[in-house]
């Protein structure tokens, strides 16, 4: 899904499904999801066993959709809000029960596999052991129970993908191995049809097709270990105040709003909280990846998952479960996993008949060998031990292949040959396991995707647009001068009392310094907002429209103005300042200069941008002055500067850099920053601007790095040649093995894959898809 397709009128839910193994289940589960009436939009994780639902009517019951997921053959329910209780001991004694199931099933059908072999040899004589052991009647019995044991759910999953119209990975190799065995006990009953036996056949190929999926299955919860991670950051209890201040061990679960705690030195903050007594340094980098310590007074507020550090804490408890900042990071970052990159778009269409197009093959593959290709080739009937063939009708040798005297027999090992070799898991695993290990890794670092669609465009960015304040300064303005026509403690009054509503930092800046000053604020009605210019509004008790803002925009108002104040402003300009006027109705009552400081990590962060080739400009409201000498200290060449715009007339600047060089990002952190961040290709906000910069982007940076920008663009742009590498083995392994299983290099070189051989290539097919995506997590 793109940026553009999750709009808010839709109501997501995340469901759990069962069932899923290769990418035609990816497709099969989106079509259904998307065939349902109340569904907008779906996005399908096959790592995570997930799919984000995007429903029409929030308030319509989810029975209808969970039902026909059902009827398919795919299981779903829906996940607890808490994203992280959906992490807690439960999933993973889960998790483990069905590792545990999954051993079992592998173990026995190794077992059966050494027995097997172990008759081979007994009967080719190269081993004495017991004559029975050697017989077509035992080996009948080893492949029976194979079947019926570990290879019951492989072919009763598979039978209900085929009668759902949905092949599946098991369909393939439930037929392969189901028509081995039946041929095998045809030629066993009736040898006069002069069949070979296959009976070795189903025993190696469950053997083989379990142990790969074990190793996947292994290799994928790998893959989600960051998320894991995260959720363990909470803890499950805390240290709460009681009604008599008795501290008392309880749930974290049972806090609420209001409740007051304590953190020893040593503990992880169990909820989002308010520190109201004491002093302590904070470790934050498991949020933010900010490696110094914050250091926590009264007043300060702090994330569930930090570790304080040195003394004791007395906490008021904002936020508990799905509130946290927390869990809202683990949504966002599960959120992002079923959010599909547009690369995977031509795998997952691919994936949607490939079974098809391979049950086709193995289908033509036998129809050949049998009426054509022998008569054209028969000296293929003769071909025994070369590479990868071997041996003869009753002799079922541990080279892992086998031979045929009858046309019939070589046909029909060809076509199960195909049929096992071919791998729709790894065209259905090769973006999302990336996918999935990039976010998280990501995440630990304070970077938070929106989706695979979101890290596709950051990898391909070619410039990026900087709001000024908060983004390249560190949004944290301070006064630094008056120019009184009247009282400076009246002026400050006045412009305080207006701007106390509002969020922006120069607001911030004035109030803080009325509170320094011990001034007391009057309360304002009718307050308006300037987006860009000022405020403007009434005090109680005080006569006249209150306005606050550039002084240009006071003077477009009618104020009166001295021609001796634009020297101020000038000189004010000059050294990097920005002015505020403030007035009561027409007259003014003076200025008030306010100066931001430079980001620490500003410079290095936009000469690593530099580096990666990337285009750098600065778009801001301030004035042209200030924008001037900001840029003439970050190396920013004259055409790369806009000053004093305007929201509007941010889009317009946008969109027409967007023509000229694309995709193109948008990096802010306030209000004014929402609609260009929002029509920007990539929207990039700041983790400590303010929470509508934050919904309204597509990359958030959690805490007060810039420098996370070009890691995260790095960690794209490594992530899509991890994907690029997948999609290319995925497509080059089906393209090359299964001309070669089909026997394309029998006539002229004696070379084929035997049916275990097939089976064993596909398992290190899907496994080297997620071996690959789980090397990112060391680069």
């Amino acid at each position: 899904m793109s940026k553009n397709e999750n709009p808010p009128q839709f109501h997501s839910v995340l469901l759990d499904i069962e069932g899923m193994k290769c990418g035609g289940c990816v497709r099969a589960v989106e079509q259904t999801l998307l065939d349902q009436p109340n569904v907008a939009q779906a996005g399908v994780n096959l790592v995570a066993r997930t799919a984000s639902v995007y429903l029409k009517n929030a308030d319509q019951p989810l029975d209808d959709i969970l039902l026909a997921l059902r009827e398919r053959g795919f299981p779903a329910k829906t996940r607890n809000n808490d994203p992280l209780e959906n992490k807690r001991s439960s999933n993973l004694n889960k998790e483990e029960e069905g590792w545990w199931n999954q051993w079992q099933q592998l173990m026995i059908a190794l077992v059966l596999l050494l027995v097997s072999v172990l008759g081979h040899l007994s009967e080719s004589g190269q081993l004495d052991l017991l004559p029975i052991l050697g017989t077509l009647p035992f080996h009948a019995i080893i492949a029976t129970l194979a079947l019926i044991g570990p290879g019951q759910p492989i072919l009763r999953n598979g039978a209900k993908a085929a009668f759902a119209l949905t092949p599946s990975m098991d369909t393939l190799v439930g037929l392969g191995v189901g028509s081995a065995y039946l041929a095998s006990i045809v030629a066993l009953i009736w040898p006069q049809v002069g069949w070979p036996c296959f009976f070795n056949e189903p025993v190696m190929l469950l053997g083989f097709v379990l142990l790969g999926r074990f190793l996947e299955e292994r290799a994928r919860f790998r893959t989600g270990r960051a998320i894991k991670e995260l959720a363990q950051l909470q803890p499950n209890t805390a240290r709460l105040f009681s009604k008599d201040n008795a501290i008392k061990i309880v749930k974290v679960s049972s806090l609420k709003p209001g409740d007051r705690i304590e953190l020893l030195a040593g503990d992880r903050i169990p909820v989002d909280g308010l520190v109201l007594q004491g002093h302590s340094a904070v470790d934050i980098s498991s949020l933010t990846g900010e490696p110094i310590p914050l250091e926590a007074t009264s007043g300060t507020e702090l994330s569930a998952g930090s570790l304080n550090l040195e003394a004791n804490l007395i906490l008021e408890v904002q936020n508990v479960g799905a509130q946290t900042a927390l869990a809202r990071i683990i949504g966002l970052v599960e959120e992002a996993q079923s959010r599909k990159a547009p690369i995977q778009g031509l795998a997952d269409r691919v994936a949607g008949y490939f079974c098809y197009g391979v049950v086709t093959l193995s289908l033509a593959t036998f129809l050949f060998w049998w009426q054509i290709g022998c008569k054209l080739w028969p000296n293929v009937l003769n071909v025994t031990s070369h590479g990868f063939l071997n041996s003869h009708q009753h002799h079922l040798h541990v080279s892992l292949g086998v031979g045929a005297e009858t046309s019939l027999g070589l046909a029909l090992q060809l076509s199960i040959a195909v049929l096992v070799v071919a791998c729709p898991c790894a065209l259905g695993l090769a973006t999302p396991t990336v996918i999935t290990v990039a976010s998280g890794k990501a995440a630990k670092r304070g970077l938070l995707f929106r989706g695979g669609d979101v890290i596709e465009t950051a990898a391909s960015l070619k410039q990026i647009i900087f709001d000024k304040t908060g983004t390249l300064t560190i949004g944290k303005p301070l006064v630094v001068g008056i120019n009184e026509i009247k009282d400076s403690k009246r002026i400050l009054q006045l412009a305080a009392s207006l701007e106390q509503s509002s969020r922006h930092p120069i607001a911030h800046a004035i109030l803080q310094e009325a509170q320094r000053n011990k001034l007391s604020l009057i309360k304002s009605i009718h307050t308006k907002t300037f987006p860009g210019q000022g405020l403007e509004g009434e005090l109680v008790g005080t006569n006249g429209t209150i306005r606050v803002g550039n002084p240009e925009w006071l003077q477009t108002k009618g104020v009166n103005w001295s021609p001796n104040l634009d020297k101020d402003v000038e000189n004010a300009a000059l050294q990097g300042q920005s002015v505020l006027a403030v007035s009561q109705e027409k007259e003014l009552v003076g200025l008030v200069m306010i100066d931001d400081q430079l980001r620490n990590d500003a410079d290095i962060s936009l000469n690593r941008l530099r580096e990666q080739g990337l285009s750098l400009s600065i778009l801001s409201g301030d004035r042209k002055q200030n924008v001037q000498r900001l840029g003439r200290q970050l190396g920013f060449q004259a055409d790369q500067l806009g000053w004093q715009l305007l929201p509007i007339e941010k889009l317009t600047m946008l969109e027409k850099l967007k023509r000229i060089s694309k995709p193109i990002a948008m990096v802010g952190d306030g209000i004014n920053d929402a609609p260009a961040l929002a029509a920007a290709d990539l929207g990039i906000a700041i983790g400590t601007g303010t929470q509508i910069a934050q919904e309204s982007a597509d990359l958030v940076l959690l805490g007060d790095r810039l420098e996370g920008l070009p890691e995260a663009l790095l960690l794209a742009k490594r992530t899509m040649g991890k994907v690029r590498q997948n999609l290319a083995w995925a497509f080059g392994y089906n393209m090359i093995a299964l001309p070669l299983a089909a026997g394309f290099l029998l006539p002229k070189f004696g070379l084929l894959l035997s049916p275990p051989i097939a089976a064993l290539l596909m398992a290190i097919s899907s496994i080297t898809v997620v071996l690959n995506a789980l090397s990112l997590r060391t680069t």
